[in-house]
């Protein structure tokens, strides 16, 4: 496997961010090859079961936007 060193001291800020946005974006392209960890599937299984036995509180996203802009303000 080849590594490519970057001299992250020498990069600006702006260098820096597309490097990482150049990054997400192969990992998203190969996302199928990349294994969640064990704890996801406990976290969604939780999830599930709350959400069955009526433990959790949906909202629509519209209103999550608004909650959080709020929340900031």
């Amino acid at each position: 496997m080849m590594v490519n060193s970057l001299q992250l001291d020498k990069m600006s800020t702006e260098e820096k961010i597309s490097a990482m946005e150049d990054i997400w974006d192969d990992l998203c392209r190969r996302a199928d090859e990349i294994p969640s960890p064990p704890w996801h599937n406990t976290i969604l299984q939780q999830r599930e079961e709350h959400a069955q036995k009526g433990m959790d509180v949906f909202i629509d996203w519209e209103t999550a936007k608004k909650n959080i802009r709020e929340s900031l303000s």
